[in-house]
Formats: structure tokens, sequence, C-alpha cells
């Protein structure tokens, strides 16, 4: 069958699937995920052989020595899936919580019920154990999925996908569940985010072009961010032990991720800190470019451009502004930032409140790094990714991100006067 039929022969299975994942008990869920660990345990040789194939297929056709290393699946890769998957069992089911009921002067009861999602779309690169963090928050949640990973990964992928379909299997839940796409032809993402009818939710994870063209195109809800300019604000009242750690931390402790500073903003006052910063950050090779006012304190910065104020960098590279006072960092953010992750060091009390209530991003922090914005270290046990959107989630999207609440009214033979 053409690309066409196939996923929407997918989405006809996932949209079956849905209905009974929706009913099952968390239990029943429970030991799925317990077994898809136990499947994955028990095929590590399928699994490392599969992804030898993606790895030579990869270097033939000239991939980097950073998305081989993103794409390769090691011993100890395969024993975080499946401690994952043990991971989310343990984590509380959120679906058919009833919460906020209210008596009413009607005599009804009027409340609020979690409820799975329906049918997720995820569009993701490279690495393989995504595919079962995917898999395993979507089960969870009791939202059947479909998985549309990377052609690189192809052959590891399918892999996966038979241990998720072994564990479904075992404990009688539909294998339909989770439907991994085993075709790499690109008509496939198309296909995916255009089928409202069997897809109710999409979330891309990838780069910024997948992500554009996903929002641009696609016919059903995306949950999504774009960029990660995330800024770290120091205050004329900042303690200089905390601005130095948190503003070193979040940018050094990893380049690539989307919850790493990009911009530093620094109150004009506090030159002090921003000198030791600059040193530390020259140490660790990160490439340093000021404004106007900062190149007069640091002579040795690049000159920023209007440009490095919207660059993720994803890189050993930092934009730095010396600002007059909160109101101009914060309206900076507001206007250049990502309303993806941003914080302030200070330690008045009545500024971070403010800067909490003013600065519109999905996660804002006070003296703390903005690395810090990530599902397991919210305590969200794990997440899908991180959405910049205002409805339906923001921020790190947990179990609870992959469901929806809808009212509940109880009554005993009420009538509407």
């Amino acid at each position: 069958m053409n690309v066409t039929e196939y996923m929407a022969q997918l989405g006809q299975q996932a949209r079956v699937a849905s209905r009974a994942i929706a009913k099952a008990d968390t239990g029943l869920k429970n030991r799925a995920l317990l077994a898809m660990a136990d499947a994955i345990d028990a095929s590590r040789d399928a699994l490392v052989e599969a992804n030898a194939k993606d790895l030579a297929q990869g270097e033939a056709n000239g991939l980097d020595a950073a998305m081989l290393d993103r794409l390769q699946l090691k011993s100890s890769q395969i024993d975080t899936m499946i401690e994952g998957l043990r991971q989310v069992a343990a984590l509380p089911d959120p679906t058919g919580a009833i919460t906020d009921m209210n008596y009413l002067p009607s005599g009804i009861q009027v409340g609020k019920m979690r409820v799975p999602l329906g049918v997720i779309g995820i569009i993701y690169e490279s690495r393989p154990n995504v595919t079962v963090e995917a898999a395993s928050l979507c089960l969870k949640s009791g939202n059947a999925t479909i998985l549309r990973g990377g052609s690189e990964a192809i052959h590891s992928n399918a892999a996966v996908a038979e241990c998720i379909k072994a564990g479904l299997k075992e404990v009688g839940l539909p294998e339909h569940a989770v439907q991994v796409v085993e075709t790499t032809d690109r008509a496939a993402v198309g296909e995916l985010i255009t089928m409202p009818e069997y897809v109710d939710v999409i979330v891309p994870r990838g780069g910024k072009g997948l992500i554009e063209r996903v929002s641009r195109d696609a016919k059903v809800t995306v949950i999504k961010h774009l960029d990660g300019i995330c800024h770290v604000y120091i205050d004329d009242e900042a303690d200089h032990a905390k601005a130095v750690n948190v503003a070193l931390n979040a940018k050094t402790h990893r380049y690539g991720t989307c919850n790493t500073m990009e911009t530093l903003l620094v109150h004009e006052s506090r030159t002090e800190v921003l000198q030791e910063l600059a040193e530390r950050y020259r140490a660790a090779g990160v490439e340093l470019r000021g404004c106007e006012r900062t190149l007069e304190v640091l002579p040795f910065a690049t000159a920023a451009t209007e440009e490095d104020w919207a660059t993720e960098y994803l890189a050993p590279v930092l934009a730095i502004k010396l600002v007059a006072d909160m109101d101009e960092a914060i309206a900076h953010i507001n206007r250049y930032g990502s309303h993806h992750t941003d914080a302030i060091i200070t330690e008045n009390y009545t500024k971070s409140r403010s800067f909490l209530r003013e600065v519109d991003s999905s996660s804002v922090m006070v003296n703390a790094s903005t690395r810090f914005a990530d599902g397991f270290e919210y305590g969200l046990g794990a997440e899908i990714g991180i959405s910049t959107d205002k409805i339906h989630a923001r921020g790190p999207v947990g179990l609870d991100g992959l469901t929806s609440q809808k009212y509940v009214v109880l009554g005993d033979g009420h009538i509407r006067q």
C-alpha cells in the first residue's frame, strides 16, 4: 500500500486501541510496562544488533560524530530504558482522578475528571530511547500512540517496538496501542500531522526545522517549543556567590540543551560579578558577545548584534547585556526570549515576586539554574517534551500533560427549574 493508505491504517488501529487503553485500570497498565522492561532485558543482543545496522548505515551516509553518539544504543542506555519503564510504572496514574467536586444550589455536584487525550502522534529524531520514553508515558496516561522516529534509527526503533508489543500482548492489551511507523518515507510525517480523524495531539521532538514544519502544516493540536532562548538576570541585590554559581551552571553544565542559558543580563552596578563570571566562562572556552556597556567592562568580548539576542546557540557562546534595572531586564526577556525558562538572582523578596509575575515564560525561577527546567527535576518522573504554548500544557509535559479534564455532574433525578 502507499504511504497515505499505510498511515490511515495506523491511525484507524490507534483509534480503536485508544478506547481499550482508556478503559484499562492502573494495575494492568503497570503490568504492561513491567513486561516491556522484561522484554527489553531479554532482547539486549537483538537491540544491539539492530542498532549496529543503523550505526553502519549512519557512517556510510556521513552522519557526524555527535549524531552517531546520540544514535548509539549502549548497554548502559538499555539499562536506563529498563529503569525508565519501571519508574513510570511506579508513578501515580492521573487518569480517572476527580477533583473540585462541589454542591451547587440546584443540588447537583459538579467536578472535573482527568481523562486521556486519545491518540498522540510523536515525531522525533535519532535517539532510540525516546521510543521507550514516549510509549511508556502515553500508555500510563491512557493514550494510544503512533511513533515516527528518524530514518537513521529505523532498525533500532523496530527492535524496541517488538519489545513494547510483546509487553502489551503479555497482559492482553491491544498491540496497536503503541505503533512505530515502519517506513522511512518523509511523506509519513505529512500524513501523521493531517489526520485529525485519528490523531488528537502531535508532539514534535527535534530540530527547529522539524518543529516549524509541523507547527505550520499540522491539522491537529501541537504541543511544542521552537527555541530555548533562556536568560539569567543578576540583580543589584544579588548574592555574589549565588550569582556566579548559578550563572556558570546555567551556561556550562551542558551546551546543547533547550534549558541552557543563552543570554546573561547583569545590573550595571554589578560589574565585579560580571568580571569574575567572564574569567570563569573564558576558562571553560565560552565565547562572549556583549552590548556596548559590556565591552567597556570586558574589552576582550565580541560586539553582540541584534541577532544575538534572539539566538539559541546550543554551543559555548553567550550573549551578555548590562541593564539599568529589573524592568529593563524583564522588557528584554519578554521581547527576545522564547517563553521557555528565565531566572533572577536576587535577595530582594519583592523583586523576586515581581519577576515571577511579569516574565511571560513557561518556567520562571528565583536563585536557581535554568538547567532545572526538566520533567525529572520537577518531580514528574519523566517528560514527553517541554511546551512553550499556553494551551493546553505549558512547561515540562509529564503524565498530567498527556491528559485533559472533563466536567462530571452527579445528581439524583435532578431537573433544571
